[in-house]
């Protein structure tokens, strides 16, 4: 009895003793578990606090849907959790918009198909971030297709102001287009910053056709146009050679008078050399002279056709009868 009282003691203490143990070694256990746990607690909520801003992107922070602040800088920014705070990203990157065709009228009453191309990006600056998602709810798609019908009556109004001859034209220095781009620009540019907080970076033409209408009433423009030109250059070339013809006539007329001048001089100058020499042959023979005169007589008077009857014993003609006998030397 005392073995079997003495064997139970012996377990009874034994239990005892492992109880007490096993109460001494699980105290800390709980409060190393709940430390690790209020750790990972707080990382977590770290860890959702934090906000990557990407390059190229503004970060926007919504306090209970409302915007409260963006952050612009790339790298890590911070948030309450949600649902106090969430963080929206916006697209500051550059993005091309075309109007597509759009037929309109020039300031001449004729009409042209053009298409133009605008490119844009949201304004990185606080303000215009949140103008941007207010105005489009942060849809770029959305935002593309309503500055597409920005664009598409800023076409018409601008075509308005030009002619057909400044926007097509065969004379390169005719053309407008670089006008017709900067006053689109000017239609569009502070009413797409004011709306929708987006700047313009370009707007550019990149297709102008003509109706078929308008092409007839072009290539007869220019039909026009050229014959009058040909017109033009036709009688400048007439009104040249006339002037050619005249300074060549007045430069004939002033050569034969000045030839006609010096004719008269020469021949004036050789009757006075033609007098002294027959002074002086008659001052040296009297009848060689009356001899020479009478056959210079016949010279002046006989010419091949000439037929003439006359007495040959009168002078001229009694040189040809007595001969030079007479002639004394």
């Amino acid at each position: 009895m005392l073995s079997a009282h003495s064997h139970d003691h012996g377990h009874h203490h034994h239990h005892g003793h492992h109880h007490h143990g096993d109460e001494h070694a699980a105290g800390p256990f709980p409060w190393r578990r709940m430390g690790w746990a209020v750790l990972l607690v707080l990382f977590a909520v770290a860890a959702a606090s934090l906000v990557q801003v990407r390059s190229g992107e503004a970060t926007v922070i919504t306090r209970f849907g409302n915007p409260s602040r963006v952050l612009l800088e790339p790298g890590l920014g911070w948030r309450w959790p949600a649902p106090f705070e969430a963080a929206i990203p916006v697209d500051l990157r550059l993005r091309t918009t075309s109007s597509g065709l759009q037929d309109v009228g020039t300031r001449d009453g004729l009409r042209i198909i053009v298409q133009a191309y605008v490119a844009w990006q949201v304004q990185g600056d606080a303000d215009n971030v949140q103008r941007f998602m207010r105005a489009v709810q942060n849809q770029p798609d959305e935002a593309a297709r309503q500055i597409r019908t920005f664009v598409g009556s800023a076409l018409e109004t601008t075509a308005a102001s030009f002619d057909l001859s400044s926007l097509i034209n065969t004379d390169a220095s005719q053309v407008r287009i670089a006008d017709f781009e900067a006053q689109l620009r000017q239609q569009i540019d502070q009413q797409l910053l004011t709306t929708y907080g987006v700047r313009v970076a370009q707007v550019g033409i990149e297709r102008l056709t003509l109706p078929s209408v308008t092409l007839t009433a072009t290539v007869d423009r220019m039909r026009a146009e050229r014959e009058t030109i040909a017109t033009e250059r036709t009688a400048v070339g007439k009104r040249e050679a006339a002037q050619i013809r005249s300074a060549a006539e007045r430069d004939a007329r002033i050569v034969q008078a000045d030839a006609t001048v010096k004719a008269a001089d020469i021949e004036a100058q050789s009757r006075v050399e033609a007098a002294q020499i027959y002074g002086r042959a008659y001052a040296g023979n009297p009848q060689l002279y009356n001899l020479l005169r009478s056959l210079d007589t016949l010279g002046t008077v006989v010419t091949p056709g000439t037929k003439i009857i006359l007495r040959t014993d009168a002078a001229p003609f009694r040189a040809l009868v007595d001969g030079p006998k007479d002639v004394q030397p």
